[in-house]
């Protein structure tokens, strides 16, 4: 797992490879100038014994300021370099993350949950810049600092050398102790925030429902729940991080004790002098700070694999409904004719078939209706029409082609899906109609919206297309929301239209209007799914499911004479009609 994460670095990295480059070699220069410094400083002290001079004093104090300004200047440059690579991976990741997520099957977005997923897109990915950034250069300049401060203190003197260092294994320790801690509560840290912006995510879309409902209280309660859990997960780790960093620090501080009480009968003794001794002591502080930075430089780390796995497993999880090897791409649009041949699917974990070896044919400019109880695989029919759901090879064709075979970008801009829960973004109603074809004239626009029976309506705005419609379009009634979506289906100009209750929040006289505006142009391919027969009874032709199969076809008045569950349908919706008159 850890090679496996340390090649995960690599590749995020490797663009960078070279800024990366530039900014190793100006930490090396810092921390050989992080040496040279003290040695300067032994120097000068060790030759002052012999007598003191003021332009020596000064001479040495301009070049030690030099020195130090260099240092910190290349330290700025070495920052700058990291830290923005850290930040070039963040906006690089977040853009490949968010193309990964359009490729994504819509069931398994909807499994996995918004909130979790924009978590991952926001603070994991934070996280990971930090990986790359602060903790990739702290943990380089520990590397360093240990490589070259170590040698030249031994250079020194051997014996306060190691007496001053016997502590830092103890550091080790205890950071390694605290490590497989920290990783397990940042985990849950985590996990509680996911599930605590799904809940956030969830009810801002369902508020509505929430109000008629009068669960405010209830929402409340669940949110203190979830909002206690990430309280005490974020409470754990902070302990833990408290604790450990004061520690290193504390137990760091010590070595100097060491050196200064040892050092004090070497000085005496004459094993050192009183600028080896001051060398000493600025070497043991500059390691001080790194290895007590160690701890903080660790949370980060183990923060930022955390924040790797969970962002790799997105990037794992590729969708099942992709272009094949076999794709072809249409050269020419498609006449709209479709046909089943023992169409059958059941959804996973699901113990029956929702399509059960269903057939059927239909001819380039028909209008069909779709009608049947609820549960009877209606919608499994629509989005198996659009590829929205994987479906077996060889039984389903459009134009003679097996739709497996149609490239997924050909096929979506010639079967156009209108469901019933009509999504529209937060934008004017222009945008929405033209989302399908962006570069519309506001003519075609205006045609597609007058064809959905909605141009009235957008007249009557007081900013007619540039009216804002709200998130989800909120400011829209259904009907209006619902022939919004239609409009923007009719635009993209599709040779086979799937009206997935499309017409359900408006009224029958409109329905009708709607259908007929459609059907005059016998260019299209319309399929009605719908809950109301007396639209359904102007269609073409009629196909009743039950179970996932086609129990009746033909047209309304030939199926209302049949004992069957047309007629059964029917009756029930004109004793509805009575008793709502």
């Amino acid at each position: 797992m850890k090679n496996l994460k340390l090649k995960i670095i690599q590749k995020y990295l490797k663009p960078y490879k070279k800024e990366f480059l530039y900014g190793a070699i100006a930490l090396l220069i810092v921390n050989i100038l992080s040496v040279v410094i003290p040695l300067e400083v032994k120097r000068i002290i060790d030759e002052l014994q012999n007598g003191f001079s003021s332009n020596f004093v000064i001479t040495k104090s301009l070049w030690l300021i030099f020195l130090a300004s260099c240092m910190g200047l290349i330290r700025l440059f070495s920052r700058q370099i990291v830290f923005g690579i850290g930040r070039k991976v963040e906006v690089n990741l977040r853009q490949k993350l968010f193309d990964h997520l359009l490729i994504q099957d819509p069931e398994w977005v909807q499994k996995k949950g918004s909130g979790d997923i924009i978590s991952r897109a926001t603070s994991d990915i934070e996280n990971i810049r930090r990986l790359l950034g602060f903790t990739v250069l702290s943990l380089c300049n520990i590397v360093l600092a240990y490589s070259l401060t170590i040698p030249s203190m031994f250079l020194i003197n051997k014996p306060l050398t190691i007496s001053s260092l016997l502590i830092f294994p103890i550091i080790l320790g205890i950071v390694s102790l605290f490590g497989g801690r920290m990783i397990t509560q940042r985990k849950a840290q985590q996990e509680s925030l996911s599930k605590l912006s799904d809940l956030i995510q969830e009810d801002l879309s369902g508020i509505s429902a929430i109000k008629i409902y009068g669960q405010e209280n209830a929402e409340k309660k669940e949110f203190n729940i979830y909002n206690t859990n990430y309280r005490n997960s974020a409470i754990k780790l902070a302990r833990t991080a408290s604790t450990l960093f004061p520690l290193l620090q504390g137990i760091s501080s010590i070595s100097l004790l060491i050196l200064l009480s040892l050092g004090t009968y070497q000085l005496e003794n004459g094993f050192i002098s009183i600028g080896g001794l001051v060398a000493l002591i600025l070497f043991v502080e500059r390691l001080v700070f790194p290895t007590a930075l160690l701890g903080f430089t660790l949370n980060t780390f183990q923060l930022g694999q955390v924040s790797l796995d969970r962002v790799e497993e997105i990037f794992q999880n590729n969708p099942n409904i992709v272009d094949r090897k076999d794709t072809k791409f249409l050269e020419k649009k498609i006449k709209g004719l479709i046909e089943a041949k023992e169409l059958t699917i059941k959804y996973p974990g699901s113990k029956i078939n929702s399509l059960n070896g269903l057939n059927f044919k239909i001819f380039p400019g028909e209008l069909i209706a779709i009608v049947g109880p609820v549960g009877c695989g209606k919608t499994t029919l629509a989005k198996s029409l659009g590829r929205t759901i994987e479906i077996p090879d060889g039984q389903l064709y459009l134009d003679d082609i097996d739709i497996k075979k149609i490239r997924l970008g050909d096929l979506r801009k010639n079967v156009a899906i209108v469901p019933q829960e009509a999504f529209l973004f937060t934008s004017t109603i222009y945008e929405n109609l033209s989302f399908g074809e962006p570069k519309a004239s506001i003519e075609l626009v205006r045609e597609s919206a007058s064809k959905a029976g909605l141009i009235d309506d957008i007249d009557n705005f007081p900013k007619g297309f540039r009216t804002l419609v709200g998130e989800r379009g909120i400011t829209l009634s259904g009907g209006q929301r619902q022939r919004t979506a239609l409009g923007r289906a009719l635009l993209v100009d599709s040779s086979v239209i799937v009206l997935d209750d499309a017409l359900a929040s408006v009224d029958n006289k409109t329905a009708s209007i709607i259908i007929n505006e459609m059907r005059a142009n016998r260019s299209k391919t319309i399929l009605m799914i719908s809950h109301q027969l007396s639209v359904a009874a102007t269609c073409d032709r009629i196909l009743v499911m039950d179970k996932g199969l086609i129990v009746q076809e033909g047209i309304h008045e030939d199926l209302v004479k049949q004992k069957g569950l047309y007629k059964q349908l029917w009756e029930r919706e004109l004793a509805t009609k009575k008793i709502e008159s």
